[in-house]
């Protein structure tokens, strides 16, 4: 397919999914209970990113075109016409999320990417949201069929046992995976994919801790104020987000106990929410008991009680000191839900070390004035290694979908720190070098002829330009 081709096909693509108008928005609301209005949010996220891709492809430098021009009076050996660019990489299996049933499922940036680099997709649905995927999945058929392209260029299936994943995944035309969801799974999939004959690289996004420090500045200034944002943070769409910050450090003084005031108050005065289904539910539950079980770890919890008829998450903070966070692991896991864990520090030196103990995580957050940040280079320097994304006086909850977004971080949360599942770079997650060496002009593709006829970036011995190759 040509880069208009696959242009075009994206377009209808979105078309086919605003079509369905607001029969799939109720049916998603049905399925996993996050609402409409968040819903409408997500499609209108989904079909953004679709789009942004459309126009990835139409403008066609993103295939990295590099052309060593051949220099045959070279002394002791003629240097040859070498020219090189990304190519899609096979079929691309696409597991969706539970907790995005549009974002990250059927249609999501996974699905779109791998549809941008002219890889076809077959789409494992997730089983809490079949209905939502089967709507999605006959628009993607239907844009298929005007575009005329292959049948197999999509496919999805159903199962919920693992047999279902694992042969999807151990399927020799299978040349590469996507998943979004838990540690578990994902490295599951990992291990599986790593034992085929034909190992394939799985780029499993599998959640994260989201650190936040807080520094003396904010805390002895805003510390009721970065209390509320946390709390709304920690809470937004009952903390089912894999950017859900989990973990707080701060150096102990009147400004953290301030900070820890509010933020009680606030977790006290919370209400329950619906989540995903039984399973979410239940799992963070134990989750939360697990970690509030560790000796040296106080609680506080929203008054009003969870109900379980309707699979309510309710909110926590678990609090504790720095060594005790280092000595138990139970408190550096991810709780799936409305929870966040504060670790009291004793000095500055204890928060470094608090920040050297953590494990690879998407983001990574502090909260200071700008002169603090910037002298903060030791701890910046720690979270570089341990991060995908450093926020500045924000919250890790909101992914752009741009060009320069990173989701993804050193494992465990996602498997190839490398790469992003969100945003345009996520193209190159499926896709592969190929070089062309002495071959004639008319056999090249047309992003490496000499005459650039796609009128793309290219490198040219080494210079970014748009001309023709010099003859």
């Amino acid at each position: 397919m040509s880069a208009e081709e696959t242009a075009a096909f994206l377009d209808t693509v979105q078309e086919e999914i605003l079509a369905l108008g607001e029969d799939l928005l109720h049916k998603a609301d049905e399925e996993s209970a996050l609402g409409l209005e968040r819903l409408r949010g997500e499609r209108d996220r989904t079909v953004n990113q679709i789009k942004m891709f459309s126009n990835l492809v139409r403008e066609g430098s993103w295939v990295d075109a590099r052309i060593d021009t051949p220099q045959p009076d070279r002394k002791p050996v003629p240097k040859p016409d070498v020219r090189r660019m990304l190519q899609p990489l096979g079929a691309v299996a696409v597991f969706g999320a539970s907790n995005f049933p549009l974002a990250f499922s059927v249609a999501g940036g996974d699905t779109a990417s791998a549809f941008a680099a002219r890889n076809p997709v077959i789409v494992k649905a997730h089983p809490a949201h079949p209905g939502t995927s089967e709507l999605v999945g006959d628009a993607i058929a239907r844009a298929v069929e005007k575009r005329s392209l292959p049948s197999g260029t999509f496919s999805m299936l159903h199962g919920m046992k693992p047999e279902v994943s694992i042969g999807l995944v151990t399927n020799p035309n299978v040349k590469a995976v996507a998943f979004t969801g838990s540690q578990r799974a994902g490295r599951a999939l990992y291990n599986v994919a790593a034992q085929r004959p034909e190992p394939i690289p799985v780029f499993s996004e599998m959640g994260s801790v989201n650190p936040v420090f807080l520094l003396p500045s904010v805390l002895a200034n805003h510390a009721e104020a970065v209390a509320e944002g946390v709390y709304r943070s920690v809470t937004l769409g009952v903390g089912q987000f894999c950017t859900c910050p989990g973990l707080m450090f701060a150096v102990e003084g009147e400004g953290l106990q301030k900070f820890e005031d509010h933020l009680a108050k606030q977790t006290e005065q919370g209400i329950p929410g619906t989540m995903l289904n039984a399973a979410v539910a239940k799992g963070f539950g134990s989750e939360f008991d697990k970690a509030a079980s560790v000796p040296g770890v106080r609680v506080t919890i929203a008054l009003r009680e969870s109900d379980p008829q309707k699979t309510e998450g309710r909110p926590g903070v678990l609090t504790t000191e720095a060594q005790t966070w280092i000595k138990h692991q139970e408190l550096h896991e991810e709780i799936f839900g409305p929870a966040t864990v504060v670790v009291r520090c004793g000095s500055q030196a204890e928060l470094l070390e608090c920040a050297s103990a953590l494990e690879g995580t998407l983001t990574a957050t502090l909260h200071g004035t700008p002169e603090e940040i910037e002298s903060s280079r030791e701890l910046l320097s720690v979270l570089n290694r341990k991060a995908g994304r450093l926020i500045a006086n924000g919250y890790p909850t909101g992914v752009e979908v741009g060009f320069a977004m990173q989701h993804g971080g050193p494992y465990p949360a996602s498997t190839d720190p490398r790469f992003t599942s969100v945003g345009a770079a996520a193209i190159y997650r499926f896709a592969r070098p190929l070089c062309f060496q002495n071959f004639p002009d008319p056999a090249l593709p047309a992003e490496l002829q000499n005459a650039n006829p796609l009128r793309i970036w290219r490198m040219i011995d080494g210079r970014l330009t748009k001309d023709a190759v010099p003859q």
